[in-house]
């Protein structure tokens, strides 16, 4: 009997062990996947704004110098293409939606005029890219809370070189930004 008692003592051990186990494997995995996934939307959300800066920067400095101006657009669109492959839904719109605006702000500032001959002024240039700007902090905010922790919306608009203080105002006292289509972007 006591043989018996000590052999299901130990058979029940070791099987609760062996699940236990398991199911921290499972669960380990899981998190694992998830952080994985996390970095990498992170390092295609840093790329995909990279790029935007970058070009946005080129061609405000080819207004402001009076000279042309290139980018390498297919690299543009493989990082549409590779954030796509892991972005959300939310911001897969968000996207979209920022991809618009920025074709319609490169109408403006580098399709229909020509920097060498008819450049814009520091101020057109930052009309033009209002409409940017603002899809740009919705787009940011989608990306924060895609990654999760609780992040807070940004309620002002950080970086770049087109939005003036209608998007922006004064850093000591952030204003919500306001589109009158679809009310405020910091939702």
């Amino acid at each position: 009997m006591a043989l018996l008692e000590a052999l299901i003592t130990t058979v029940t051990g070791a099987a609760s062990a062996t699940v236990g186990v398991l199911v921290g494997g499972i669960v380990t995995r899981r998190g694992q996947d998830h952080q994985w996934s996390r970095d990498q939307q992170l390092v295609a959300y840093q790329e995909l704004l990279s790029h935007y800066a970058k070009f946005t920067m080129v061609i405000k400095r080819a207004h402001a110098d009076r000279h042309s101006w290139d980018y390498d657009w297919a690299e543009w669109s493989a990082v549409l293409t590779r954030v796509s492959l892991i972005a959300p839904a939310e911001v897969a719109g968000e996207i979209d939606s920022f991809g618009r605006s920025v074709d319609r702000f490169l109408d403006r500032v580098a399709r229909e005029v020509d920097p060498v001959r008819t450049p814009l002024g520091e101020d057109e240039f930052r009309a033009a890219g209002v409409e940017v700007a603002q899809a740009q902090i919705r787009l940011v905010n989608a990306m924060r809370r895609s990654l999760g922790d609780g992040r807070k919306p940004l309620t002002f608009w950080i970086g770049g070189s087109h939005a003036g203080l209608a998007t922006h105002g004064p850093l000591e006292q952030p204003q919500p930004l306001r589109d009158d289509r679809e009310g405020d972007l910091t939702s």
